[in-house]
């Protein structure tokens, strides 16, 4: 199955500072990554800048007015200790959250069954008024907000970052339509995501411990889409942090490139059978560049299988 590849070297510009964990490197090692596995059989498309409706869709104009008001011309301007803008933030985040809403749009029109985007800044800590956790907008809201636009009723977002996506479920836990899984450790930033957050039924979270080993993430995992599958979506779309791998700095996880595939093989076996295998991916974290290269390729491998 050909995967559909959405992104933009506007994205390398979004420059945080010497030292940030966020930094152009990660999409460049994605990319490589993904330009150097033979076995892939990609379509790639430019990642347009997003339309401020759909970012109105999750966010409110006052965000989106703060966040536009924010954007330095020159130098740096920090909205907190971790989310830092440079002058090319604001488009790297425009064409992160419009390679979403494109690749979503595509899906959803049949276009095409899969896609994977490979963006930055990532999306799921901002919450429809906060920007925070290296992320301007929410990504994968947005994209979920643009599916039902499109007609698609039920969406389902699947995030396997390290880090919980708060901001996705501070977008979606009043609403029924949209359900939420996320696999994540804890303790770590940030702080939310215990199991007893279930919004209004819509909501899985599934918490690893520090040091757990693959087995307990992977069972973990199977009972989220356990639940996704009882959702019966229309569309999975998948907030994709590789920052659980053994390797990564920022976190203290167990899992291999092949875990990730594992994960991947899940939630198609899963959207084969409820959606016509229609998936969207979406890149969150993974800061150490070997890991994040050799999982992205690994996951995006797994989505092509079908």
């Amino acid at each position: 199955m050909e995967v559909a590849l959405h992104t933009h070297p506007d994205m390398l510009d979004h420059r945080p500072g010497d030292g940030h964990a966020e930094r152009p490197e990660r999409l460049r090692a994605v990319i490589e990554a993904l330009e150097d596995d033979a076995g892939l059989d990609l379509e790639r498309f430019e990642a347009p800048l997003v339309d401020f409706a759909d970012l109105a869709l999750v966010h409110p104009q006052g965000f989106i007015d703060a966040i536009l008001a924010a954007a330095p011309r020159a130098g740096r301007h920090a909205l907190d200790p971790d989310t830092v803008l440079s002058t090319g933030s604001l488009t790297a985040a425009r064409r992160a959250a419009g390679a979403v809403a494109a690749a979503t749009r595509a899906v959803a029109a049949g276009q095409r069954t899969r896609a994977f985007c490979a963006v930055r800044p990532p999306g799921h800590h901002a919450e429809p008024s906060t920007a925070m956790g290296f992320c301007l907008f929410s990504n994968i809201a947005v994209a979920a907000r643009v599916a039902q636009a499109s007609g698609l009723k039920r969406v389902a977002i699947v995030d396997f970052d390290v880090h919980h996506g708060n901001g996705t479920q501070a977008a979606f836990e009043h609403d029924p339509t949209v359900f939420f899984a996320s696999i994540h450790q804890s303790p770590l930033y940030p702080g939310t995501g215990d199991p007893s957050e279930t919004g209004v039924g819509n909501v899985a979270n599934a918490t690893v411990a520090p040091h757990a080993p693959r087995e307990t993430w992977r069972r973990g995992f199977e009972g989220l889409m356990d639940k996704v599958d009882g959702f019966a979506p229309e569309l999975i779309l998948v907030s994709a942090g590789f920052d659980a791998h053994v390797r990564d700095p920022l976190a203290a996880q167990s899992l291999e490139a092949e875990d990730f595939a594992w994960a991947t093989r899940a939630i198609a076996s899963v959207a084969n059978r409820r959606c016509g295998g229609r998936i969207v991916s979406s890149l969150e974290g993974g800061y150490d560049l070997e890991a994040l290269g050799r999982s992205a390729a690994a996951h995006v491998r797994a989505l092509q299988e079908g």
